[in-house]
């Protein structure tokens, strides 16, 4: 009972194996998708940079080798530019071309915008930068990437330096590097899906046996099986092992104390009866007062002993017996036995209410809860039985209740009453081990024992209530 009260006093339940590991496995893969992808689109931006500038070069370079120079050593502009997009405004790609003179040629496609003042490199060197800000022709701000290089043309011993300056508009870059993202995330996207999904079959499948191994000791908690399997993979094998073990020495140490009890009490069975007729033929009033008293201490240790057979070890995984059968049995005792005080007893006992453990245990508690009561009614006795309290994959609680209409119990004497040895009245005949017993039997169980005023037939009611089994 402490230990579920404990479980529903956390603020969290513990997650299911299945699903901490599917929530680690998860976490790892999306970890390690972004990583990836943010590892792809480094490496694509670093090559489309490089890329770009391997592009400007190579216009660069076009541009040199057909570069001109009359013979005043005044520029002859190209003819034929590597790319009609130099010949058209607006396609956001740029050549010019610097000289000596201080007065640069621009291709056409640089007619309108105002790009970045051009300087003169010296031969051989080259310089890629940007963005750089520009206007263009309707003056709106903008950005450029440029690449220069830097050449020297020898003829007739004479040095014409030049330089030549490729520049592409910023924005294309972005616009490359956002397609490639999107499509990028989509398929790392796509291909997360699948392997999750191909994750959770994965899991399902390794995590079988343990499913397979938590069905089995289910089987074995209803009654329906007797022992777990013995074919389970090398993990769980000292599990189930273990699980068979503590069942068979929970068999053995149940037989064990059955046998141990019936053989104590079919001991004193002879002497008792040797006792009673020698009792019965004596007239020595002493002998008389001191078998009496014998014998009524080996009646109380015949009862106690029986009792503790009856209620200690009951099975952990028992199959459920049927309440009412059992109590029919007792009541047509009862009522033989009770005949001269006309007690009737009624049932109230829902079909679904069942018994989880040893049918002894039902009898003695059943027995020693309806004779009490018959020894007390007046003339009604009424027993309940209902389910009680359920959890998941847990087997149900029972609650029985036993009312009737006699006299019933102060609430200053009711634990007075439980007491072992104590009777209610020492004029009723009796031990006073019976509500004891009872009480030994329902904490073996975890439940619980109440004793108070019947509202229905005016005289006692005891209540058993028995928690949800394993």
């Amino acid at each position: 009972m402490a230990i579920e009260r404990r479980r529903r006093e956390l603020p969290w339940r513990p997650r299911s194996l299945q699903v901490r590991q599917l929530l680690a496995a998860s976490l790892g893969l999306v970890a390690f998708l972004a990583l990836a992808g943010y590892a792809l689109d480094r490496a694509f931006v670093d090559v489309a940079s490089e890329g770009q500038r391997d592009r400007l070069r190579g216009f660069a370079l076009t541009y040199a080798g057909v570069v001109e120079f009359d013979r005043e050593n005044t520029l002859i502009p190209p003819e034929f530019p590597p790319d009609e997009r130099f010949n058209r405004p607006g396609t956001g790609l740029y050549a010019a071309v610097v000289t000596a003179d201080g007065q640069p040629w621009y291709s056409a496609s640089a007619q309108g915008p105002r790009l970045p003042e051009l300087t003169m490199l010296e031969g051989g060197q080259e310089r890629f930068d940007g963005p750089l800000p520009i206007s263009d022709s309707a003056g709106m701000p903008g950005e450029v990437i440029r690449y220069a290089m830097g050449f020297v043309l020898v003829r007739n011993a004479e040095e014409i330096p030049y330089t030549v300056y490729i520049m592409e508009d910023a924005g294309s870059l972005p616009q490359q590097v956002q397609v490639f993202r999107q499509a990028l995330w989509r398929y790392l996207g796509v291909a997360g899906l699948i392997l999750l999904l191909l994750q959770t079959v994965v899991l399902r499948w390794s995590l079988w046996p343990l499913r397979r191994v938590i069905d089995e000791l289910k089987r074995v908690q209803r009654g329906q099986a007797n022992r777990m399997g013995e074919l389970h993979p090398r993990e769980l094998q000292p599990l189930t092992d273990s699980i068979n073990a503590l069942i068979e020495s929970e068999r053995q140490n149940l037989e064990h104390q059955r046998n141990t009890m019936s053989d104590l009490a079919h001991s004193l069975k002879t002497p008792l009866a040797v006792l009673r007729t020698r009792l019965d033929a004596g007239d020595d009033s002493g002998l008389r007062e001191e078998m009496e008293t014998q014998l009524r201490r080996m009646n109380d240790l015949v009862g106690y002993q029986l009792g503790r057979a009856a209620s200690s070890g009951h099975k952990l995984f028992a199959a459920p017996v049927e309440v009412e059968p059992h109590a029919e049995q007792i009541v047509r005792g009862l009522e033989k036995i009770y005949a001269s005080k006309g007690v009737i007893c009624e049932f109230d006992i829902d079909p679904e209410a069942q018994f989880h453990g040893e049918p002894g245990d039902l009898q003695e508690l059943l027995g020693n809860l309806l004779e009490n009561a018959f020894k007390w009614a007046r003339s009604r006795v009424l027993l309940t039985a209902r389910p009680g309290e359920s959890a998941p994959n847990r087997r149900p609680g029972l609650l029985l209740a036993v009312d009737d209409n006699g006299p019933g119990i102060p609430p200053e004497r009711i634990s007075h009453v439980l007491q072992r040895g104590v009777r209610g009245d020492e004029r009723v005949q009796g031990h006073g081990i019976g509500l004891a017993i009872v009480q030994d039997i329902v904490r073996s169980y975890r439940g619980e024992l109440q004793v108070m005023a019947s509202e229905e037939l005016g005289g006692a009611r005891f209540v058993v209530t028995l928690p949800p089994g394993l």
